[in-house]
């Protein structure tokens, strides 16, 4: 009996398995190739199909390009972040929009009235937000690597600081920063290892 290999038993070629997955690694440090908007738009224009309970799509995300927008992040990055921040070609803030529900009528057509089943819940709108723009920041990471760039999320900042920088209006949950760009020869940690299906997965 032939046993398949995992490389024949997925629909993606060895190429594309490994340019998302195996040889894809958190960057630390980037080339000084800039980023533009054409590949950003690309990226989301891939991603935006990855699932959200309700269609809802809470995430947002603020790209900050100039030194000007930079400088006002940096004080609420930690130290060990803090320079690859600066130097990145791309950096962005990922954030939940708590009044996502807001979107509904247009997102969700088909259950009229689904906004009003949230209008008087923000607690439970929160957490809708955080959990599935944490769905959307996942899909983000491959879509980044699908480009060919390299993609390095960071959650050491200080979260209520960037909310009052960047979103005053109080309806933005900052979740995580991302680092977007070219990786630099030096990028790369070594790769940590990885729990087995056994660890993983169980069968009832």
């Amino acid at each position: 009996m032939v046993t398949s290999t995992t490389e024949e038993l997925l629909a993606l070629d060895r190429a594309a398995q490994d340019l998302l997955f195996r040889a894809a690694r958190t960057a630390n440090a980037f080339t000084d190739e800039p980023v533009d908007d054409a590949q950003v738009r690309a990226v989301h224009d891939l991603i935006r199909y990855g699932p959200t309970a309700m269609n809802a799509q809470p995430l947002r995300v603020l790209l900050l390009r100039s030194p000007e927008a930079r400088a006002r992040l940096l004080p609420y990055v930690s130290a060990g972040n803090r320079d690859k921040t600066a130097t990145a070609p791309l950096t962005a803030v990922l954030a939940a929009d708590v009044d996502w529900h807001d979107r509904l009528p247009e997102l969700f057509p088909h259950r009229a009235g689904a906004r009003d089943w949230f209008a008087g819940d923000p607690a439970g709108r929160e957490v809708q937000a955080r959990f599935n723009a944490a769905l959307q920041i996942g899909y983000l990471v491959i879509g980044v690597r699908a480009a060919g760039l390299a993609a390095g999320p960071m959650a050491g900042f200080d979260p209520a600081g960037v909310e009052r920088e960047f979103f005053p209006d109080g309806r933005h949950r900052a979740l995580l920063l991302m680092n977007i760009g070219r990786p630099a020869v030096d990028a790369w940690r070594e790769r940590l290892p990885r729990l087995p299906y056994e660890d993983v997965v169980t069968e009832l």
